[in-house]
């Protein structure tokens, strides 16, 4: 019973430093709203068109896109909108009949099936918003599979807007070099910079901000915390679970002491 009442500041701590997607992301309210400007101006315009966003892991790609599309639930409720994650598909090619089956498409294999799914997103209906997480997942020889997606919003009466989330800062550049040919045909960049140790300590300090009662975690601590993993990436998630596991050490010690107080009254 003492350690529960001491203890809740340390569940409520560990809570509110998980890696979910929060309400609003700190440091990120710029690339925030170019997500924002391109679903509006493509998905809400009905104007196809292709978006690559790039950053290091933990630079809150996924997360501000999340955050987004929940927040534009409502306005693209009129779209289709298909999330796929590349590292979960068996080879490259297997993005074709994962996007059929989202699409309620027949089964089909090789130059056919590509070819249904082209016929689909050039028909009359609604726009079709895909989102590619882990697109470099989908690099392959030739990279034809790559090219055909980012193609796909360029052919005439097409109703796709792609949006693809890498690590890598180069990948158009790299591997898809024949776009460029076609300014048009270029997807627009986006890239997420690591975090800075204020934007980390700003992040750090909102989390733990939510716990009631006394700080949990020293600010000189969470200064230290935010300094050390900007140096190293700049990963928003290291700098949580830093966090999370100190707290838990924390935890542990405040049981132990807790279970060597003596009992109110003087029992033993």
């Amino acid at each position: 019973r003492l350690f529960r009442q001491e203890g809740t500041c340390y569940q409520q701590a560990k809570q509110v430093l998980h890696a979910a997607v929060p309400d609003r992301l700190q440091g990120r309210e710029p690339e925030t709203g170019i997500l924002r400007q391109f679903l509006q101006e493509h998905v809400l315009g009905r104007r196809p068109g292709s978006l690559y966003v790039s950053g290091a892991p933990g630079t809150g790609k996924t997360a501000c896109l999340s955050r987004v599309l929940l927040d534009y639930k409502d306005k693209l409720a009129g779209s289709k909108t298909v999330v796929l994650n590349c590292m979960a598909l068996g080879s490259p090619h297997s993005v074709f009949p994962a996007l059929a089956q989202h699409l309620g498409l027949p089964v089909a294999t090789g130059r056919e099936r590509v070819r249904s799914l082209e016929k689909h997103l050039t028909a009359q209906g609604p726009m079709v918003l895909l989102v590619l997480d882990e697109l470099d997942q989908l690099e392959s020889k030739g990279q034809d599979v790559l090219y055909t997606l980012f193609e796909w919003p360029q052919l005439p009466s097409s109703r796709l807007v792609l949006v693809g989330l890498a690590n890598a800062l180069d990948l158009t550049d790299r591997s898809l070099a024949r776009l460029r040919a076609h300014p048009a045909g270029s997807p627009q960049l986006l890239h997420f910079p690591p975090y800075t140790k204020e934007q980390l300590t700003r992040i750090l300090q909102e989390r733990l901000g939510q716990v009631g009662g006394d700080p949990v975690v020293d600010s000189a601590a969470l200064q230290f915390c935010a300094r050390k993993v900007s140096a190293v990436s700049g990963d928003a998630r290291k700098a949580l679970d830093v966090c999370r596991r100190a707290v838990e050490v924390v935890e542990l010690e405040v049981r132990g002491q807790t279970l060597l107080k003596p009992l109110p009254g003087g029992e033993s």
